[in-house]
């Protein structure tokens, strides 16, 4: 399937990891251009055009939160990114920050003081993107309410809690693939079909999960099917419906 959204390819550099958006050693970052599309594909699968409230429950760095964020502001009423890895979610926190003006500017600063500071042209080139997005975000609505959370995607219990005051409507998430990450947690075992019977159970049964790995193919969970399908490149995309997936055992 080609991209049905992002048809044309854009200029993404103010997005990279590792420039505004910080990055670490094993948390992967994902494409931008494919990010929006399975945001666009995600949204036109929810019964209301009303800003959505973004959930990633393997948020790692919260790259992709924080790229959706500052992509389509407008679309969305919140975020909310959650992982079992408290290094990761340090780093999350770090990059969600940026969703605010306050938290673009004391980057740009921080980035201009090490220009100076190591005379490396690509630290001021970062600063530069870094009031570039700023002025991106506040002409697309200012910043852009988020919640930072530990929970374990295999405990209910946990995701009980994490949602608790932000009401998720949609899922985007890239999902541990055995390279620079993989599942963690006691039920770790039960891999994509727990993960997905589990965030859907603390969904509105109009919620829509799009999940993301690296394969030719999203597999069914049981007899439950996608209800949409995306493959670009090396990733594959698949978009749920928690309602569907109500009451399917994850083994």
């Amino acid at each position: 399937m080609t991209y049905r959204h992002e048809t044309v390819r854009g200029a993404y550099g103010d997005l990279a990891s590792g420039a505004v958006l910080r990055s670490a050693p094993g948390f992967p970052a994902f494409p931008v251009r494919l990010a929006s599309e399975v945001l666009q594909t995600a949204l036109e699968l929810r019964p209301t055009s009303a800003p959505a409230t973004v959930w990633d429950p393997c948020c790692g760095s919260g790259y992709l939160l924080t790229v959706l964020g500052l992509l389509h502001r407008p679309s969305l009423a919140g975020l909310l990114a959650s992982d079992v890895d408290e290094a990761a979610l340090d780093l999350a926190r770090a990059n969600l920050g940026l969703l605010t003006g306050a938290g673009l500017d004391t980057r740009a600063r921080e980035l201009a003081q090490r220009a100076e500071a190591f005379d490396k042209p690509h630290y001021a080139e970062a600063a530069a993107a870094a009031h570039r997005l700023r002025a991106r975000l506040d002409a697309a609505g200012g910043p852009l309410p988020y919640a930072v959370r530990r929970a374990d995607v295999f405990d209910r219990v946990a995701l009980t809690e994490a949602v608790a005051g932000m009401t998720p409507d949609l899922v985007v998430t890239d999902l541990p693939y055995g390279e620079q990450t993989s599942w963690q947690g006691e039920r770790a075992g039960e891999g994509l079909p727990g993960m997905l019977t589990g965030v859907a159970s603390v969904l509105p049964p109009t919620g829509v999960l799009a999940v993301v790995l690296r394969g030719r193919k999203v597999p069914p969970v049981g007899e439950v099917r996608p209800r949409r399908r995306l493959r670009v490149g090396t990733r594959a995309a698949a978009f749920f419906v928690a309602g569907d997936l109500t009451g399917v055992s994850a083994l």
